[in-house]
């Protein structure tokens, strides 16, 4: 079964955000405006993972069957709407009640409780109709959150496939799943399926990409025609990849509305782009793009849902913008953060409601070697600016 575990591995050596509602002018360093003090974007901090369970003795029934064990919740990714952030927390370990839950951010939080989204029923394991282990989410422009779902759980400790990989649709509105894809036919037993992205063509047709390293191949969904394919990749993009890599796919939004998806394997030398029109229809021999080579092996962390991409390099704090416009090059990158406790950022966010950049940090590397004890740390915080 240690095909199954794929995305953990992923996030170990290091951490794509999707589209949202407005793409935003960006200042040179972000969405954010640097000189700007913000009186209600103070780090929020938390220690494992506290849940809202319906009562005291559902949460007794939990602790004493194994379903929730607070030091074994980890937030890898996020997605913000308004005072709601919701995050994802991947069942690599045993004892995660909710994979996936909401919580806010509301002026003067310092420390949260979560609220399995959109409810209870949905996070039962086992149940092919529910939520299994979510590895990734994105809000798209119409307020529709959509999540990767691999269908496999304490990769951890002993991998269990419990259900087909599929990506779920809910309305953020109503909370009522509104499309769930099996992608049971688009992989293999050996998929490492770990970054999800939602686009939509100029004719308003939408699309989901989903990453599976593995195969080294990007898995294309058309909604409206309600089928799917994989575009297989050239051998050159994984040239020199480790045996279990992590590919990342970020996807760029023009002045002009075209999207492009960019994207890199952790551990090899270059970084690709592929036209999203290109993508859509499957075609993508001869239309790759050779950006060049990476200084370093970069961790992609997000996008501002614009032209910019937000990476940092592996095992670093610190967090750079490049702006996609500009050629890709070391003199191009922009330092816009820097942990001040040495935690790693898995996931970078816009925050629209107060027009800034937000950061979702954690001791993940000791979360990763069980040496957390009472739980990881985690915080969410704001870019502040270019040190």
């Amino acid at each position: 079964m240690r095909f199954f575990f794929a995305h953990w591995l992923g996030l170990l050596l290091a951490i794509c955000i999707a589209p949202r509602i407005a793409f935003g002018q960006g200042t040179k360093y972000g969405l954010w405006t640097p000189d700007r003090a913000h009186s209600d974007t103070q780090p929020i901090q938390w220690t494992g993972g506290q849940f809202e369970f319906p009562c005291a003795s559902t949460k007794s029934l939990f602790k004493s069957s194994g379903k929730y064990i607070a030091k074994n919740v980890i937030a890898t990714r996020a997605q913000l709407i308004g005072d709601t952030i919701y995050l994802a927390l991947p069942r690599y370990r045993k004892g995660v009640p909710a994979t996936l839950v909401k919580t806010n951010v509301l002026p003067g939080t310092c420390s949260t409780t979560f609220k399995p989204y959109p409810c209870w029923d949905l996070q039962e394991e086992g149940n092919c109709k529910a939520l299994q282990s979510v590895v990734d989410l994105v809000v798209d422009q119409n307020e529709v959150l959509w999540v990767l779902d691999t269908g496999i759980v304490n990769t951890l400790e002993t991998p269990v496939r419990k259900c087909a990989p599929k990506v779920v649709a809910m309305s953020v509105k109503t909370g009522k799943v509104l499309k769930t894809v099996s992608l049971e036919g688009l992989t293999s037993s050996t998929s490492r399926l770990q970054y999800l992205v939602v686009d939509y063509a100029p004719d308003g047709g939408c699309f989901i990409y989903v990453s599976d390293a593995a195969n080294r191949a990007i898995i294309v969904y058309n909604l409206q025609a309600d089928r799917g394919f994989r575009v297989v990749l050239p051998k050159a993009v994984s040239a020199g990849c480790r045996s279990r890599d992590v590919l990342y796919i970020a996807l760029i939004r023009r002045d002009c509305g075209s999207t492009e998806l960019y994207f890199t394997y952790l551990s090899t030398s270059k970084l690709f782009s592929l036209k999203s029109e290109y993508l859509r229809s499957g075609v993508a021999d001869g239309r790759i793009l050779d950006l060049g080579k990476k200084p370093s092996r970069m961790v992609i962390i997000g996008t501002d849902n614009g032209s910019a991409i937000f990476f940092r390099n592996e095992g670093d704090a610190e967090v750079y913008r490049w702006d996609t416009n500009s050629t890709f090059a070391e003199a191009n990158f922009k330092p816009v953060y820097r942990s001040q406790t040495c935690q790693l950022v898995t996931h970078a966010v816009p925050d629209y409601k107060r027009n800034t950049m937000r950061v979702l940090q954690s001791n993940f590397p000791d979360y990763m070697q069980n040496r957390i004890g009472c739980g990881a740390i985690q915080q969410l915080n704001h870019m502040q600016g270019c040190w």
